[in-house]
């Protein structure tokens, strides 16, 4: 039941926004439902996915995507998502796992606090520099890849901020942004096993009626303030993954320090 409530909830919000698919959903599966980082992200890649798949008809019929600033954003966030999504796989064996979740947790909480960096407008760049769009997507990608956030949140700031498209467009935009590095990188987790089939159902059954719910109010809530308070939500959960990651990393170097000492202290009564 609580899987149900909170992909309500955060579906409510993509629709209304086009952001928080990856960057709630993912802490939320770790620190709640308990799942492994990796199954996590895979998850919450295939659940943002989907949303967003049902939220971009309704703002295509707005005519609310810039489809060249699209393709450009794509060019350079597909190659990053394809690194982050490797790296995240490779790193995921036992001895680097709670570093994993120190990591992730560092994203989340690094992309959700950058919407409250001062805003650095410059609403000719996209027009007059629109190659640099995909350099500039790049690490965006990665980050995708490796968390599952980044898409909507980084994506956004950066259209936001660089381009000459209004609030609207930039929100239809970034959501067709997120649908396509979502179901790429969701592939890849589909294919390795890393996406908890039973979780995904129950978020899904609050996520669709919570998507199309916020669709609907979309245009009618302060989508800004919400972004903020969403923001917020985020950093906090990330935080506490950095910190739950950091207690794990010094447990373990305990245990090994403690190993090491057993084995020495045999060794060093036989030598006496």
């Amino acid at each position: 039941m609580m899987e149900v409530i909170v992909g309500f909830l955060i579906a409510v919000v993509v629709g209304i926004t086009g952001i928080g698919g990856g960057s709630f959903t993912t802490p939320a599966l770790i620190l709640l439902a308990g799942l492994p980082a990796a199954d996590a992200v895979g998850t919450a890649m295939i659940f943002a996915a989907i949303l967003r798949f049902i939220a971009a008809p309704f703002y295509i019929a707005k005519r609310s995507v810039h489809f060249k600033y699209l393709g450009l954003l794509l060019i350079g966030a597909v190659p990053g998502l394809l690194i982050g999504t490797w790296l995240l796989h490779f790193m995921y064996v036992e001895s680097w796992k709670s570093a994993v979740l120190v990591i992730v947790g560092v994203l989340l909480t690094f992309s959700s606090g950058i919407t409250f960096l001062p805003k650095l407008r410059n609403p000719e760049f996209a027009s007059a520099r629109s190659r640099w769009l995909s350099l500039l997507a790049l690490p965006i990608g990665v980050e995708t890849g490796f968390s599952s956030a980044g898409a909507g949140a980084l994506g956004t700031i950066l259209l936001l901020n660089y381009s000459e498209m209004p609030v609207a467009q930039v929100v239809g935009t970034d959501l067709l942004f997120g649908i396509v590095l979502a179901f790429i990188g969701g592939a890849f987790h589909l294919m390795w096993g890393s996406v908890n089939g039973v979780i995904l159902e129950r978020l899904l059954a609050g996520g669709i009626p919570g998507v199309l719910v916020g669709c609907a109010l979309a245009g009618k809530v302060p989508a800004r303030k919400l972004r903020s308070a969403i923001a917020v939500i985020a950093i906090i959960l990330g935080l506490q993954l950095v910190y739950t990651g950091t207690n794990r990393l010094i447990q373990e170097h305990r245990g090994t320090a403690a190993k090491v000492t057993t084995r020495a202290t045999p060794a060093m009564a036989g030598w006496r």
